[in-house]
């Protein structure tokens, strides 16, 4: 969605008017990307979801790049971190493994880190990696943004972080306004296609086609007044019959219509569009810019829309709860169906049922009079033939004075739900209610009617009756259910990288998110313990002491964290221990401010320690105290980060060394390499030394400028470095010097093989499996010295280092 200047103007004023403390109200760069960490929230203010997403905090407005993508379904959405309106979109990011449970992550495309105009666009998973931008195990997310043009970003780590492809550049040039790129896979002519908004000569979309995501070819335009904005289109099969697809192009309002697509060309015989929802279906309404999932698992057609009438103290707008669409036969043509995916079910507790009752408006009372409640789900079935009400329905977060905050009225003479056309169906009126705190869904006949609604509701406790009533006479109900919902919050970690299942607790000390991973602070002893558990394991991550005296891996723990940690301690040891007793301790520095890598290996009673990807364990001691017990970390006396939590034997793959140490920027190890990042120059170096060898490994770029290897060095760095470039070059370098370059692309997050050889002055560099070298150069300023991996302005990542 594009607001217009006049609009901009005000909501820039709210904007700065409403900056959510915390937050710094600037655009981040390469080396912080990216931007967070949000106020904490435990997600139970008023007003609040309960079931519906919402950002964390700031504005958000229309679905991104919905996609279903290594096992999560991933929610991106048009988001201003820094205010309470609309002003320098960013996408927002939220993953959920099941379409219920959503954990806010870090932003996914920035301003000042993104180029382009980062507004509404549509994402897929390139599983068959036909962009050939795939460099790792994942499945690459590939999502399409821009305006006046479409550019393309990739992640190769499910979402953790984008970076542009072709340095942002536009992919397609439209010269009018455009936005709003919605791309998805052609099966039957086994490619890509897009639509995208275009005003050229009146409302329509765009149609591409392309057989890789990065090329694309024009196909064709689809003029329609209606068509404005955030179009979708994808098939649905008619009434459930595979071989009766269907195609559906639908707009920002929810008008669609239904038709045929041959791979280059949408056609439709409708003269004009449906309503999808009977909502208000205006920008920053109930309804707007709804969008599908891509590569749903079971292949249902999954969306989600924008809801703009819901503003909290920290927060604006939500989702609306995910539907499955459909599309049946009617008497007037095929139409949508929308129903709340089956996955709700998991959020159930308490269920009352009624079956063969009669509402009577003379007789009073209600039958659901004993139950309060704040978040719920209501179906109800009546049968309407000998009714003699005028109408009836529900008052929601009803109260003893007579009042309610909203009501759900049928009207038994105009045949109308909520004042919307709802024609009985075999006599009967079905309809279906989901109620959170500031959300109101009506569903009804089968889906075909769908009303998606903001309300404020009092969540007080004298304002959480539900009545049932009728009114001028009776009606009877042949069956009604009531099932408490609970909140979906809570369940996963935002910052913090594991693959240790939650729900994580903690068992004292305080525990927030920030954009290195989670961070601790205690008194004394503090723990954060996941849902997983085990006895005989490899467990390792990243500390990173600010003031706590200590910090480190807790394993084999109860769920008040007794167990055993083995530790960084600013004394100058690593040690392991466990309540009671000191096992073992290594004496060595530990610097605050600077991450430390720990791996533990346990085997019955063995357990042995390494330090900062050393080849040999710096502790190796027994004891019979604890055998199995879950995995978490501690903190002791002030505030540490933690990153990184994994159990498994992946990680840095590197030549023997002992330990490794940075020299400027920030190095991290996940399971699938070393991670750097620095906004100048930064060196992680090993103990290990060499005058003349073969050294080569893997490396990448994400948002910046080099990644390299570094050798015959100093201990602060200075020495050779062969490095990758994304200005287009490798590049040979030594402080004041560059020695040699080799003209070449380098794509960013694509993945690097250099080897170097080095005899006496000569040094040579290859690039990938090429058979001679790329560089073939002579300097002799360094003779000997430490390996090590360099990373410039960048966010990098290397892995399979080895000496040869």
């Amino acid at each position: 969605m594009r607001r217009r200047v006049g609009a901009l103007l005000v909501a820039l004023i709210a904007s700065l008017a409403a900056l959510l403390p915390g937050t710094p109200a600037v655009a981040g760069t390469v080396g912080d990307y990216a931007e967070f960490p949000y106020p904490a929230t435990t997600y139970s203010e008023p007003l609040r979801g309960q079931f519906h997403f919402s950002s964390q905090s700031g504005w958000m407005n229309d679905p991104n790049g919905l996609v279903f993508a290594n096992g999560l379904y991933h929610f991106f959405y048009q988001h201003n971190p820094h205010g309470l309106d609309w002003d320098t979109m960013h996408w927002g990011h939220a993953t959920s493994p099941d379409l219920v449970h959503w954990t806010q992550k870090p932003i996914a495309l920035e301003p000042g880190v993104h180029p382009g105009t980062l507004f509404s666009g549509g994402g897929v998973v390139d599983k068959d990696n036909t962009s050939g931008l795939k460099t790792g195990s994942l499945d690459p997310i590939v999502v399409f943004s821009n305006t006046d043009g479409v550019s393309v970003f990739y992640s190769n780590d499910n979402g953790r972080t984008f970076q542009a492809y072709d340095k942002g550049r536009k992919q397609i040039e439209i010269p009018v306004e455009s936005r709003d790129p919605k791309v998805f896979w052609d099966a039957a002519r086994h490619r890509w296609a897009m639509v995208v908004w275009s005003n050229q000569g009146g409302n329509g979309v765009d149609v591409y086609t392309s057989p890789n995501l990065l090329d694309w070819t024009f196909a064709s335009r689809f003029r329609a007044p209606w068509l404005f904005e955030c179009p979708d289109m994808y098939p649905l099969a008619l009434d459930g019959q595979a071989g009766q697809q269907r195609w559906v192009l639908t707009s920002a309002s929810s008008q669609y219509v239904v038709g045929s697509f041959d791979g280059t060309t949408f056609r439709t015989d409708w003269t004009g569009p449906q309503q999808m929802d009977l909502g208000t279906t205006f920008a920053g309404g109930t309804f707007y810019a709804a969008q599908t999932f891509a590569d749903t698992p079971d292949g249902r057609t999954v969306q989600m829309a924008w809801q703009g009438g819901n503003r909290g103290s920290t927060w604006t707008g939500n989702s609306t709860f995910p539907v499955s669409l459909g599309l049946v036969s009617t008497p007037d043509g095929p139409r949508i169906t929308r129903t709340p995916v089956a996955e709700l079910a998991s959020l159930g507790s308490e269920t009352r049922s009624w079956k063969s009752q009669t509402v009577d408006a003379a007789k009073g009372g209600n039958l659901f009079g004993d139950i309060k409640a704040d978040t719920y789900e209501i179906t109800a079935q009546f049968d309407v033939k000998g009714a003699t009400a005028t109408e009836f329905g529900f008052d929601l977060h009803a109260r003893s004075d007579g009042t309610a905050d909203r009501s759900v009225v049928y009207d038994t003479r105009a045949q109308t739900l909520r004042g919307k056309p709802l024609k009985p169906r075999n006599g009967k009126v079905t309809m279906r209610l989901l109620v959170d705190r500031g959300q109101l869904e009506t569903f009804a006949d089968g889906g075909l009617y769908s009303l998606s609604d903001n309300v404020d509701f009092d969540s007080a406790a004298d304002s959480q009756g539900i009545r049932l009533f009728a009114v001028g006479g009776k009606v009877k109900l042949d069956s009604a259910t009531f099932t408490r919902l609970n909140t979906s919050w809570g369940t996963a970690q935002s910052t913090l990288e594991s693959n240790l299942k939650g729900p994580w607790h903690a068992a004292g000390g305080a525990w927030t998110d920030v954009s290195g991973g989670k961070r601790a602070s205690a008194g004394g002893d503090g723990f954060y313990l996941s849902g997983s558990s085990g006895g005989d394991a490899v467990y390792q991550g990243d500390l990173t002491l600010d003031t706590a005296r200590a910090a480190g891996l807790t394993f084999r723990a109860n769920a008040q964290g007794a167990g055993y940690t083995a530790n960084i301690d600013t004394s100058g040891v690593l040690k392991l221990w466990r309540p009671g007793r000191d096992i073992a301790t290594y004496a060595t520095p530990i610097t605050k401010g600077r991450a430390y890598h720990l791996k533990v290996q346990t085997a019955g009673p063995r357990i042995r320690v390494w330090l900062d990807n050393g080849t040999d364990p710096v502790i190796d001691a027994t004891d019979t105290t604890y055998t199995s017990g879950v995995f978490g970390v501690n903190v002791f006396s002030g505030t540490a980060t933690v990153q990184n939590l994994d159990t498994g034997t992946a990680g840095f793959s590197a030549f023997p060394a002992g330990r490794w140490s940075p020299r400027g920027g920030t190095w991290t190890v996940t399971p699938s390499g070393l991670r750097g990042s620095s906004p100048q120059d930064g060196f992680y170096l090993s103990d290990r030394t060499g005058g003349d060898f073969t050294y080569e490994g893997d490396l990448s770029v994400t948002n910046g400028t080099a990644a390299g290897l570094t050798f015959r060095a100093r201990d602060d760095g200075a020495g050779y470095t062969a490095n990758i470039d994304t200005s287009g070059v490798v590049k040979l370098w030594r402080p004041g010097r560059d020695i040699a370059t080799h003209a070449t692309q380098i794509v960013e997050g694509r993945t690097y093989h250099l080897k170097v050889r080095t005899d006496g002055s000569r040094i040579r560099v290859w690039l990938g499996g090429a058979a001679d070298p790329v560089i073939d150069a002579t300097d002799d300023a360094y003779a000997t010295g430490l390996f090590g991996v360099n990373g410039f302005a960048a966010n990098t990542r290397v892995q399979n280092l080895s000496i040869g």
